[in-house]
């Protein structure tokens, strides 16, 4: 069968895209490609040494294949690992110091991963927020790039199996983010949960409310000021 290369080229990630970053890929080469193979092993020690060469080379902004390998370890066992992964790719879809963001075929290829994150990958974001609550910026820009993300973190607030810090940072994430879509979950939830508060008395069939659900309230409220503001 025939196969047209110059229409294969057009869908082939190139592995870095210089610009004026040149420099980074010729100095750093052997080196990065040691820490991305580095970032698959199953020791921890070594995944996380991989990932400070990495970060701080900041190749994962001239790399769409980092970037890509990062993205694959928003989930990483490691906390520790997560936490910084969340980071890293905070800053590749943040402008520089300079005020350039990173080539837009990195950004193309980091966003096409992220928008198909599902619960598993929004839970170990929401994790990564309670281990270190200064990364909300960076993790409110992964969730941004996923259309689904509002729809996962309202099934996370909504289930009461799932530990109360859990659902109260997918709260927090929400009207952050601005996940319109949220509104009639949480006005639902919002209802029962005010309905406990006051001493209705529930449903004798209904899941009982307990006093670190009702927690929830306040967080629920301010959210949806948010969510309604114009």
């Amino acid at each position: 069968m025939y196969v047209d290369r110059s229409m294969a080229k057009q869908f082939q990630p190139p592995l870095f895209d210089l610009g004026d970053s040149s420099t980074i890929v010729t100095e750093l080469f052997p080196q990065v490609w040691g820490a991305a193979e580095g970032l698959t092993a199953a020791d921890v020690e070594q995944r996380r040494k991989a990932l400070e060469i990495l970060a701080e080379s900041k190749v994962a902004r001239v790399s769409p294949l980092i970037g890509y390998l990062l993205a694959t370890r928003i989930n990483d066992p490691d906390i520790q690992i997560r936490a910084k992964v969340v980071n890293t790719l905070g800053d590749v879809l943040s402008a520089d110091e300079d005020g350039h963001p990173a080539p837009e075929v990195v950004r193309y290829h980091l966003i096409n991963h992220l928008s198909q994150m599902r619960t598993r990958q929004i839970y170990a974001l929401l994790q990564v927020l309670t281990y270190d609550g200064s990364l909300e910026p960076q993790v409110a820009k992964l969730l941004n790039a996923c259309p689904y993300a509002g729809t996962h973190l309202t099934d996370i607030v909504s289930s009461r199996k799932t530990p109360i810090e859990i659902r109260l940072k997918a709260v927090l994430m929400i009207g952050k983010v601005g996940f319109v879509e949220a509104i009639p979950s949480l006005e639902r939830l919002l209802t029962r949960l005010e309905s406990r508060l006051n001493g209705q008395q529930a449903l004798p069939f209904a899941p009982q409310t307990t006093k670190e659900e009702i927690s929830l309230v306040p967080s629920i409220q301010t959210t949806l000021i948010l969510l309604r503001s114009p």
